[in-house]
């Protein structure tokens, strides 16, 4: 006979898909696959474990959230789900976000210099809001430019501009 609220039967439970889902989403975006988590984790992080924790099968106690998110270098709540109806209207009421740039963290990440590191900074606090940490381009909206322009000492209208002239736009290649 189940019990109804078995901390050990977390299948039936629905916030434990999402930390699942979550733990994923996380693992992907720094691509990564289960066998390179346990290979790179020293087998601290069993690909077969990692891989129940992810569909929901099994629950992650807090000390090892805690030490796969140090895994992951991200902070610890950016391994729980967050509300998907604030990420949506987040959006949603963003007018600005008609107008997206591109930057290419891994150029910014090999110019040094006070205005470059500040921008660097700004958009890693931007990736920690937006839990995006695929780590090669952040697709900056129409209200973080206003911060940007203040970095750049440009004029708000030349953002695109300064950061293309800066090589920092992320272009795909063969594009």
């Amino acid at each position: 006979m189940m019990r109804e609220f078995d901390d050990d039967n977390v299948s039936s439970s629905p916030y434990s898909r999402k930390v699942g889902e979550r733990l994923r989403v996380i693992r992907r975006q720094k691509r990564l696959s289960l066998q390179d988590v346990e290979a790179t984790s020293r087998d601290e992080f069993k690909a077969s474990v990692l891989g129940a924790y992810e569909r929901g099968e099994r629950a992650i106690s807090v000390p090892r959230l805690e030490r796969l998110a140090s895994f992951y270098n991200v902070p610890v709540d950016q391994l729980l789900p967050r509300d998907e109806q604030n990420v949506a209207a987040e959006s949603a009421n963003d007018p600005a976000n008609a107008r997206k740039l591109a930057v290419d963290l891994v150029k910014l990440s090999q110019l040094s210099g006070q205005p470059f590191e500040m921008l660097a900074r700004f958009l890693r606090m931007i990736q920690v809001q937006r839990q995006d940490f695929n780590g090669k381009v952040l697709t900056v909206r129409g209200d973080d430019t206003r911060a940007i322009a203040a970095m750049l000492d440009v004029p708000v209208d030349q953002v695109g501009q300064r950061l293309d002239a800066l090589d920092l736009l992320f272009r795909p290649a063969g594009g």
